[in-house]
């Protein structure tokens, strides 16, 4: 029974999991649906609700003002500056994918899936307290890993006939030149990053285990107190530049 069950878990057939939230990380019932939004505690890939502001899905631009040209370049430079950020900030990025849908529960969504799951926490953690184009950041653990299973195939061939409201991922493209970019530049960065975090995690263990070997030397950590009015100058004005739209 129990393996019958596992083998079950998150498809259509279980009766007590939502196979939607498993797959996609979002459910159009929300709070509301009758079976259970398992939330992963560890994952490599975090979603940011409702991040993307698509300038065509506006009333302003309804007539058609905004080319697509100028809607492609909108688009990669709000990619670039979000997966630049995440990487610089929290660590190596494997994927980032926006949502094309238009239903409320996947709408803007970004789903960035980091090589560690630590870089993940660490993201979620520090992302909820951050804001972004004038409105405060929410973040949460996705459990998708695979976006094949997320992603409408008949989307990708150009055959959706629910449109913007499938409950399947619409993934939005970003230009040829900066996928190049991006992940060319990754790829390069990679054995160079890997280095660093292995000499860092190295120097960690190193304190510690110093620190261990110290016993009684806690006693003179009271002196940088001190620096605390420029730590708050620096988080000031880093929410002033995100709530300008930002990172």
């Amino acid at each position: 029974m129990a393996e019958y069950l596992a083998s079950i878990f998150g498809t259509e057939k279980d009766k007590v999991n939502c196979s939607f939230y498993f797959k996609i990380g979002a459910c159009r019932h929300g709070d509301r649906c009758s079976r259970l939004h398992n939330k992963p505690t560890f994952s490599q890939t975090i979603a940011l609700l409702n991040i993307y502001r698509n300038p065509q899905n506006s009333v302003q631009s309804a007539d058609g003002a905004i080319t697509d040209m100028e809607m492609q370049e909108h688009y990669d430079e709000f990619f670039e500056e979000v997966f630049t950020e995440m990487e610089e900030k929290y660590g190596e990025v494997e994927e980032m994918n926006v949502c094309d849908n238009l239903g409320d529960h996947l709408v803007g969504n970004v789903y960035v899936k980091f090589r560690y799951e630590e870089d993940a926490e660490k993201a979620v953690i520090d992302l909820n307290n951050r804001w972004f184009n004038g409105q405060p950041i929410h973040a949460e653990l996705s459990p998708v890993t695979d976006f094949r299973e997320a992603c409408c195939r008949q989307y990708e061939m150009g055959e959706c006939t629910r449109g913007g409201f499938c409950n399947f991922m619409h993934l939005k493209p970003i230009s040829r030149e900066l996928r190049r970019e991006l992940y060319g530049r990754r790829r390069k960065n990679c054995l160079t990053f890997s280095r660093h975090r292995s000499r860092s995690r190295s120097r960690e263990r190193r304190s510690r285990s110093r620190d261990r070997g110290r016993g009684g030397g806690g006693g003179g950590g009271g002196g940088g107190g001190g620096g605390g009015g420029g730590r708050d100058h620096d988080r000031r004005r880093s929410r002033d530049r995100e709530r300008s739209g930002r990172f």
